[in-house]
C-alpha cells in the first residue's frame, strides 16, 4: 500500500537527515528507485538522456506526460515531480496553470517543477492556490541556456548572487513547497539554505543543502562526459559493452541460442 499523496510532501518537508532525489523517465527504473529516494523528478533533462538532443527545450508537454505516467506506475513511496517544459509556463500563469492541471490529471504525479524566480513568483503562486505543489528551480536554469557554452557556474558576481537571492525568496514566498539550486558556487548555497525555509536540493551547489538530485544516467556511467558535480557510481557503459560483446560472439559461434532458450 502505497503513501497517501497529501501525505508524502507533509513527510518530505519534515524530513530531518538529508534528502535523496533522482530523476526517473519510465516505470521500471522508477521501480529501482523507489525504495531509496525521497523524490524523483520527471525532469525535462529526458529530452537529452532519451532523445539525444542538445537542450531540453525541445520536449513537449505530451512527452513529459507521458513520461510521467510511466514513472507513477513504478512508484509508491516517492515524490513524483514532473518538469514543465520550456514554453508551456512562461506566456502567462492561466495558461500555466491550464497546463500544470493537465500534467497532474493525465500522470497522477504530486507536484510539478518550474525554473525562475522573481519573473514567475505569479505563476507559482497561482497553481499554489490551486493545490498544485511547486517545486521551484533557481541559479542555473537550462531552458534559458541557448548555446552549451553557456552552462556556467553561477553567483561568481556579487548582482548575480543578490539576483539568486532574490529568486530564492520569490519562490518561497510565492509558496513553492521546496527549490533546487543548480551550478552556484558553493558559498552561495550554503547562504542560500541558510535563508530559505522551504528545502533546498543541490545540484552543483553544496552538501549543506537540504538535499541532492542527480540525474540517475549521469551517476550511473551511462556517459563518458559528464559535469564537474556528477560522481559516478556505477559504470554501466561498460557493463553493457562487455555484455553486448559476449551475445554478438555466442550468436557468431551460434552458442545462442541454446537448447535452455527455445521451445
Amino acid at each position: 500500500m502505497g503513501i497517501k499523496k497529501n501525505n508524502k510532501i507533509k513527510i518530505y518537508c519534515k524530513q530531518k537527515r538529508p534528502l535523496v532525489c533522482l530523476t526517473a523517465y519510465n516505470k521500471h527504473m522508477a521501480t529501482i528507485l523507489d525504495p531509496f529516494c525521497d523524490l524523483l523528478l520527471v525532469g525535462d533533462s529526458l529530452a537529452m538522456v532519451l532523445y539525444g538532443e542538445t537542450s531540453t527545450n525541445n520536449v513537449s508537454l505530451q512527452t513529459m506526460i507521458e513520461h510521467g505516467k510511466s514513472v507513477v506506475k513504478g512508484c509508491s513511496k516517492s515524490i513524483i515531480i514532473v518538469d514543465m517544459p520550456k514554453g508551456t509556463y512562461e506566456v502567462s500563469a492561466i495558461v500555466a496553470l491550464k497546463n500544470a492541471k493537465k500534467i497532474l490529471k493525465e500522470t497522477g504525479c504530486d507536484g510539478v517543477k518550474l525554473e525562475g524566480g522573481v519573473k514567475i513568483s505569479h505563476t507559482i503562486k497561482l497553481l499554489v492556490k490551486n493545490k498544485i505543489p511547486v517545486m521551484g528551480h533557481i541559479g542555473l536554469m537550462p531552458q534559458q541556456v541557448k548555446h552549451p557554452k553557456n552552462y556556467k557556474v553561477k553567483g561568481r558576481s556579487l548582482d548575480e548572487q543578490e539576483l539568486i537571492i532574490n529568486d530564492l525568496k520569490a519562490v518561497e514566498k510565492a509558496g513553492a513547497f521546496s527549490v533546487v539550486i543548480e551550478a552556484v558556487t558553493e558559498k552561495l548555497a550554503n547562504k542560500l539554505t541558510k535563508l530559505s525555509k522551504i528545502k533546498t536540493i543541490g545540484i552543483g551547489a553544496s552538501k549543506k543543502c537540504d538535499g541532492q538530485i542527480l540525474v540517475t544516467e549521469d551517476l550511473l556511467g551511462f556517459f563518458n562526459k559528464n559535469a564537474k558535480f556528477v560522481k559516478k557510481y556505477a559504470d554501466i557503459n561498460s557493463f553493457i559493452s562487455k555484455a553486448i560483446k559476449k551475445f554478438k560472439s555466442d550468436v557468431i559461434k551460434r552458442k545462442f541460442p541454446s537448447k535452455k532458450n527455445v521451445y
